[in-house]
């Protein structure tokens, strides 16, 4: 095997694991392109590269390429770590988009868990019935930005660019006991 053949394996299987992520979608048209999945993909990638070439690195003649790759790997497996974490090219819209897909899987083991603490299925339930209004009023796609995603203004280049966060240990949940 060459190091151009094992990179490009690695290239496909990336892309493969990016694909996979959205096999446990509820739905085909819940699947979005998710900034934050696209980076874990080319962190697991990085990751894959090293682990294999590490395990083959005797099937390699070429040291310094074999040390060249492995550094690659490493830059890539950091990038894309640091990518996700920092969420830097995420955008209020980018990342409402990539919540379709992940409350898509919500739904999915929602509606298929065997739960049985009531305190939990109370939980569970919300996220059951969000498949169902999603579908009559059109999708959460209709609803990015604006008021009927946040309840507040969308923001604009003149607003300010924070808004004060939600008082989470007064909301009705807390006060119901519920959590």
């Amino acid at each position: 095997m060459t190091h151009a053949r094992f990179l490009a394996t690695i290239a496909v299987s990336t892309v493969a694991m990016f694909a996979m992520m959205y096999l446990n979608t509820w739905n085909l048209s819940h699947v979005r392109f998710s900034q934050t999945r696209a980076w874990m993909a080319l962190y697991m990638g990085g990751g894959m590269a090293i682990v294999m070439l590490v395990a083959m690195w005797r099937m390699f003649a070429n040291r310094r390429a074999n040390v060249a790759v492995l550094a690659g790997a490493v830059v890539v497996l950091g990038l894309g770590v640091a990518m996700v974490r920092s969420q830097a090219t995420v955008d209020q819209v980018s990342w409402m988009k990539a919540m379709i897909p992940h409350h898509s899987i919500a739904i999915l083991t929602s509606t298929r868990a065997q739960i049985t603490d009531p305190r939990v299925r109370a939980g569970r339930w919300h996220h059951r019935d969000a498949a169902p209004r999603d579908r009559r009023d059109g999708g959460a796609d209709r609803r990015l930005g604006g008021r009927q995603v946040t309840g507040a203004p969308p923001l604009t280049p003149g607003s300010p660019g924070r808004r004060p966060l939600p008082r989470l240990w007064s909301s009705p949940h807390r006060r119901a006991g519920r959590w």
